[in-house]
């Protein structure tokens, strides 16, 4: 199988997605590693064509990672092609999470908080807003083994709301698109791609990313299971993941997201 990730290819597996998204406003999450680098790439590429507005915006977070000189060098590229990152500042340091007992929780919880804030102050109309992350398919393959790691298999004792609460968060990242009640979207760009075909993708456009590794990136079950991943040189399909997932885990149906409030969904979903 062909794994080579271009636009022309990447826009006929999501032309019916693409059109519905003409007089939109999008809004891509960047954070300047490969997967949301190479979304961007794509989803400008596919804004000249299929007319719709697109605004990058990035929360410098965890401080360490983005020093003015990154912010600068991959703010000027993307100015080059077109579109302006939008560096939001937020009034945290990194001690936060240095002294969490969860680095990874306490940084997702100061981005959701930051993500609520950029919504409520720049969205004028939810009904053409378009929210585009850059989860990826070893993201949601990561996923399905932590369900099934910490829940299926689990002894029981340790599942409870809050693993519940985890898998109602992380099942809809398995679905490319929905659609919500107050008439905004979600659009998931790279969620069929895995994980090495999008490295090789950015590296071979020559797309910047950020050069400073997370000092706490170790905290995260996704990393180590990626680095299983590489050296395993594993690679899934999309419609494999989503079927087990379905089956064995019983992954709900995109539909029962759609009527979520807007407030509950991004404070405790998204």
């Amino acid at each position: 199988m062909d794994t080579q990730i271009s636009y022309s290819k990447w826009r006929e597996h999501h032309r019916s997605i693409l059109e519905r998204l003409s007089n939109s406003d999008v809004f891509l999450l960047f954070s300047g590693g490969k997967d949301s680098s190479l979304c961007l790439h794509l989803m400008l590429e596919a804004s000249q064509e299929f007319g719709f507005d697109l605004e990058a915006h990035a929360g410098a977070f965890p401080v360490h990672r983005y020093t003015d000189t990154e912010r600068r060098r991959l703010g000027d590229y993307w100015e080059h092609r077109g579109v302006r990152v939008i560096w939001h500042t937020i009034e945290e340091t990194d001690d936060g999470v240095e002294n969490a007992p969860n680095p990874c929780l306490f940084c997702q919880k100061v981005r959701k908080k930051m993500l609520h804030t950029i919504l409520s102050q720049s969205v004028e109309n939810w009904e053409k807003l378009v929210l585009v992350p850059s989860y990826s398919l070893w993201d949601i393959a990561s996923y399905a083994v932590e369900h099934l790691l910490g829940d299926v298999f689990s002894n029981g004792k340790d599942v409870g709301e809050e693993r519940s609460k985890r898998f109602i968060e992380t099942a809809q990242r398995f679905y490319p698109f929905a659609s919500m009640k107050e008439g905004y979207s979600i659009f998931r760009p790279l969620v069929k791609y895995n994980g090495n075909d999008i490295v090789r993708a950015v590296k071979k456009q020559g797309i910047p990313f950020l050069s400073i590794p997370c000092k706490f990136k170790d905290y995260r079950p996704k990393r180590i299971l990626e680095r299983y991943y590489e050296k395993m040189a594993l690679c899934f399909e999309y419609q494999q993941v989503l079927d087990f997932a379905r089956r064995s885990l019983n992954l709900p149906d995109i539909s029962s997201y759609d009527n979520i409030e807007k407030e509950e969904y991004f404070k405790n979903i998204f």
